[in-house]
Order: C-alpha cells, then structure tokens, then sequence
C-alpha cells in the first residue's frame, strides 16, 4: 500500500505502515494535512496486512503548530481534533516519532498516539496561549492524563517549551532516541503489535483539592496581567479532573472557538504576523552582513553596561571604554554585578560570569578600540559630545569598522557628518535595561550603507532583541510619538484629571504602569532637559502646558528623589496635595474648568494621540509598517501583547472616532497638532492603517 498524494503519504515498511506528513517548511497541520493524515489513518486501520501505525514528519521539523494562513478564517475539515480522535481510536498500535519542534498541533497528535519517541534536541509544547487561545484538539485534556494535573497546568497556561529529556522525565514521551529516529520507530512498532493499546484519554486524572485548583487558575490570572486564555488553559485542564476525555476535549474546543474571535486573540494573531513582517526591509535582500567578533561599547554607565552584558551574553568579545580608570574599573564592576545578580536568580552559573568576563577588555582611552569591528556609542545623549566622540573615533578604528549611536533622540546625520566615511553610521536604540528589554530601534541614517544596516540588524537579532527599521526624525518612532502621548496626558490633567484618574484607566487596560508612574520611574529631569532644548523652537501658537517644569523646579524629579507626580514612602507612590496643588493652579491659570474624565475617554484620548503621531511617521517613511510601531510600544513601552499596539488599537476604537478625537485636540491644543493624513485617508475609506 502506498500513496504518493502530498502532503500526507503512506509507505509500508513490512507490517508497519509509515504515514509521513511533509509540509514545509514546518509541517503545519493545515486542513490538507488534518484530512490526509485522518484519511492515512483510517486506510492504515482497515488494512489487513498494517500491523502498527509509525507517524513522522519529514524536513527540519515535527509540525511545529497550526497553519499561520488559516489563522483567524473559517477552518475546512476535519478539525485536527477529529483528526486526533481517530489516532487515538485506531485498532493497531500508533507510535509517534517528534524531532525538531513538535508543538501546539504537532504535540497533540503525538498525545494522541498511544506511544511516543524523540530524537535527541526534540522540543514539545503547548504554546497556544502566546497568540490568545487555548489547545483545540484534546491538548489540555490527554497532557494531564500523562503527566499530572499541576504541570500539565503549568505547560498550558505558560506555553513553555519543554526539551525532550524534561518530556521523557515528565511521562510526556516514552523514549529519547540516539540514533536514527525512523529506525527506532519502527523497532518500536514492531514491538507494540499484539499488545494492549495505551489511548491516552483512557488514563485516570489525578485529583487535587478544589481550594489548590482554585489557588493555582488565581495564580495564573495574576501572572497573565488581564491576558484571559491562560487562566482559561488552566481551568480546562482542572477539568479533566471531572470530565471524560471526549467530553473534555469537547468543552475545550468550544472555548478555543470562543477565544478565536475574542479582540485579546485578534491582538495576539496580529502581533505574530507583525513580527514576521518586520524582518522584512524592502531593498536589502540582497545585502549581506558582515562577521562581527570584537564589539566595542563606549560608555560604562547604566546603558553602557547593559549593552555590555547583552554583548557578552551572545559570545561577542567586547571592549569597555570610559572617560578614566576609576570609571572603567566602576563599569567592570557593574557589568559583573548584573551577571551575579543572574547568578543569584538561577539563571546562570558562576563558571558561565568566568566565561564571559574572559571575554571582557576594560580601558579608559579610546586607541582600545582599535582592533573593533563595531563600537557603540552609549555616552549622555548630548548632540556635542557625541559629535566629539565619533569624530574621535573616525581617526582610531579602522575604515570598515561600524560605528553605531545609541542616542534616543538627537539626529544620526549630524553625528555621522562628524567621521570620515558616513556610510558606516547608523543609529541601535536600545532600551532599557538593554541587557533586558527586548526591542532595538534600528536606526538608517542618510548615508548608512546597504551592508552595514544589514550587520546591524544581524547583531540586534543575535542579542536576541527585535530590531524594528527607523528612519531619522527626533525621537525616532517610540519617543516621538511618546512625546504627544505625554502631552495629553497633561493637558488632561489642566482639563480635570489627576495622575491617579489617567494611570488607573490605563492600568485597569492592561497597561502595567500608568504614564505618571512610569514618568516617575524614568526621572522627570530626563523630559524636562529635552523640553529646555526645544523651548527656541517651540511654536508660540500651540498649547503647552509647564506643570511638568514647576515640579523639577521644585526638584521633584521623580521616583529617585523620593517625589514628582507621586510622593514615595518606602518606594511606593502615594497621591500628592503638592502636584494636585500645582495642577489645580494650572487650571485657573489657563481659564480651564475642571472636569471628570471616564476611563473610557482617556484611553481614547491616548490612543488617538498615539495614533495620529504613529500616522504621521508612516506618512514621512520614519516607519514602515503600522504594525511595527505596534511591536515598538509592545516591546519598549510596555504595553501587552493581548492588547495588540496602539495602531491596533485604533481600529478596535474605531478610526472615525479615532479621527474625530484628534480633530477636537487640534481645535483645543493649537495649530501644530493636525491630523495626519493616513488616518484621514483610513477612517473617510473605511480601511486601515498600514
């Protein structure tokens, strides 16, 4: 019996029939792959001379999950469930053989089989939740079947990978494989025909008492920070406690569904796709990045440092440079606080600090640079002092090696027209902690080569940071756009609000810091210089509001200072008479009479700030996609991932009320707030911002 139909086939191998699913490039269970692997199966069974059943997958991988395409559209049949409810019936034994990733779909067909093998470096997992949903095709009810109600929770609720020698330990898998994984699976068959069939869903459930069940789903829920499916995940797998298999798996298919169409699952799907998208920079597929073994980074101080350790993290060879040797000594100092600091928390061993401060030069003269294949400029962000420095710097490395500001908001061209050969300037924004946060702005100045963009984005992704194109403009796509963001959010406070109104809207969101308190955390002195350095420019005409300035004036610069927008006891912030003062003064300064504002009205305020700045930069090419300012907020500025980006955002609100908002700030706040003309074009079409 054999079958040559992609992308499911059949081949006998004695009396073992081998079903291969080859679907590159990771094997998603589409709905051509759900069918002929149902179809495969049931041929298999009814075959009198098949005595056991052997499921792989061909190529790099198990199946990895679900067909991205078919994500948030209608589902042809079979259900992988049914799919899976046929493996799990047949008459024959089924051996499942993972290698590569196995995950979400892929792991289900394996929990499935009644027996399965891993090659060695396999991975499985459950990691549905990360896209807002749950298992859909008997996940949540066949894992703890296997492995125990508490962990089997954990898995789902989480999404953790786990690696095939915590599965085999777990009761997962039933064999790690070491040699050629087709011909273990088939000496496994072979060894299987005539004996009892292990279905999982057969299996008794382990029962934990109800205040434990309840306990760990209010665990998950704090952890999840409002994202609803991994609560859900695990609820349904308590549920396996009460219900039959098929029962179970039945109810869980119901809340995928559910949570298929819910706006935290569209948020979720949306920023999947958008980090696909953003690897993709029209014009430099043909460029390709240079090899970077030694990265210098000037500066030691808390940017510095954290750059420093991300480097070291990724097996780079770095050279430290600081002003003088006590300052270099200090940065050493920091860097290898950070990795006993990690050491201390589990997450690396004392063997693995030696590794990496071997790889550590620390030096206070720049000549120490010489030998760099890129150095990063992490110094104060001041526009003469990093002209300074790169014109220093032009004269000491060598001509091919890149050279990289971290500045986050002052111009890239300005400090590469101070070097010898531009092209070799970009701009990498990290931020921080850089040795933590994950997003990177990718900075591509005037004359930034096609190569050198190229290794900059190489290096950002081996950091394992996300770097998102950027084009040139003050603040560059974050900031800029925070900018206006933290401008409304004053202005609101002239009309009304307080900094506890504005920070528990956005809280009770899904934000996990409302601005005020971040804006505190951060240091108000920080905005404060910037906004001293624009008060020339600044037009005349447009609304500004100074409660900010009276604050630092005060020297409350915040968190550090043990009081800004809040008052701090013992770190944490307390509503102030002092700044409610200043806000109320600021009102009957300006003629304004105070008003309540709703939740509602401030996180649209917000996001319609948000979005029409965000519209302006695509309108300039400072970004290229809406969704990658998406990925920028979710991860520099905190906002989660479920709730999709303020771009996102604007179209779950609405863009004609979105649109409108914006046109009544610009009534209010002046001529230089307008709105942008992509979002007029978006909201009057009925289409979107992309």
């Amino acid at each position: 019996m054999s079958s040559s139909a992609a992308p499911v086939t059949i081949e006998k191998r004695g009396e073992i029939a081998v079903v291969t699913i080859d679907n590159p490039p990771v094997n998603a269970t589409s709905q051509a792959v759900r069918a002929g692997l149902l179809d495969a199966i049931t041929r298999a069974d009814e075959d009198g001379s098949v005595a056991a059943i052997v499921i792989r997958c061909a190529g790099r991988t198990f199946t990895a999950g679900g067909d991205i395409r078919e994500f948030g559209k209608p589902q042809g049949p079979p259900m992988l469930f049914e799919t899976c409810a046929r493996i799990e019936a047949c008459s024959k034994p089924v051996v499942c053989a993972f290698h590569g990733t196995a995950l979400g779909g892929g792991f289900e067909i394996g929990l499935a089989s009644h027996i399965r093998i891993a090659a060695q470096g396999a991975q499985v997992g459950l990691p549905e939740v990360k896209i807002g949903l749950i298992p859909g095709a008997g996940g949540t009810q066949r894992l703890p079947r296997l492995i125990g109600i508490r962990t089997a929770l954990e898995l789902a609720s989480s999404g953790r990978f786990i690696s095939a020698e915590e599965a085999l330990k777990l009761g997962a898998i039933d064999k790690i494989v070491e040699g050629d994984l087709l011909d273990a699976a088939l000496a496994v068959a072979r060894a299987a025909i005539g004996k009892p069939a292990r279905r999982t869903g057969d299996l008794s459930v382990e029962s934990i008492p109800d205040d434990e069940a309840r306990s760990l789903v209010e665990a998950v829920r704090k952890k999840s920070r409002g994202q609803e499916s991994p609560a859900i995940a695990a609820q349904m797998v308590l549920e396996s406690m009460h219900l039959p298999a098929r029962e179970g798996i039945l109810k869980e298919r119901q809340e995928f569904l559910r949570l298929m169409d819910t706006q935290q699952g569209r948020a979720l799907r949306h920023v999947f796709f958008a980090e696909r998208e953003a690897a993709k920079i029209p014009g430099l597929e043909a460029a390709k990045p240079r090899d970077i073994k030694i990265v210098g980074v000037a500066g030691a101080g808390t940017m510095g440092s954290g750059i420093a350790v991300a480097l070291l993290d990724a097996g780079y060879q770095v050279i430290s440079v600081e002003q003088n040797a006590e300052a270099a000594e200090k940065g050493r100092a920091r860097i290898s606080g950070i990795f006993e600091r990690n050491v201390a928390s589990g997450r690396l061993s004392q063997d693995g600090i030696f590794a990496r401060m071997s790889r550590l030069t620390t030096a206070h003269d720049l000549t120490a640079f010489a030998p760099c294949d890129i150095v990063i400029e992490a110094v104060f962000d001041d526009l003469d002092i990093k002209r300074k420095l790169f014109a220093d710097l032009s004269a000491i490395v060598r001509e091919n090696c890149i050279l990289a500001t971290n500045t986050s908001y002052l111009d890239p061209n300005a400090i590469a027209r101070e070097t010898t050969h531009p092209k070799r300037v970009a701009g990498l924004h990290f931020f921080a902690p850089a040795n933590i946060m994950r997003l990177a702005e990718a900075v591509r100045a005037k004359h930034t080569s096609d190569e050198v963009y190229a290794t900059i984005l190489a290096l950002a992704r081996k950091l394992k940071k996300l770097p998102i194109y950027a084009g040139v403009t003050e603040g560059f796509i974050g900031n800029r756009m925070y900018s206006y963001y933290r401008r409304q959010c004053e202005f609101m406070l002239e009309e009304g609000a307080l900094p506890q109104d504005i920070d528990a809207a956005m809280e009770s969101w899904g934000l996990p810091m409302g601005p005020f308190r971040v804006f505190d955390l951060s240091g108000l002195d920080i905005a404060w210089a910037l906004r001293k350095r624009q008060a020339a420019t600044r037009d005349p005409e447009s609304r500004y509001s100074y409660v900010s300035d009276r604050l630092c004036e005060a020297g409350r610069f915040g968190q550090k200072t043990g009081s800004g927008w809040y008052r701090y006891e013992n770190g944490k912030p307390v509503a102030d008479d002092f700044s409610r003062e200043i806000i109320e003064h600021a009102s009957r300064e300006k003629g304004l009479s105070r008003r309540a504002f709703s939740a509602d009205e401030i996180r649209m305020r917000l996001v319609a700030a948000l979005t029409n700045e965000g519209a302006k930069i695509l309108d300039e090419g400072i970004a290229l996609r809406a969704s990658d300012i998406d990925l920028v907020y979710i991860n520099g500025y905190g906002w989660p991932a479920w709730l999709g980006g303020p771009m996102f955002q604007a179209h779950e609100f609405g863009l004609p009320r979105i649109l409108e908002e914006v046109k009544q700030m610009h009534a209010r706040d002046g001529s230089e707030f307008t709105p942008a003309r992509r979002l007029v074009e978006a909201a009057n079409s009925g289409g979107r911002i992309v």
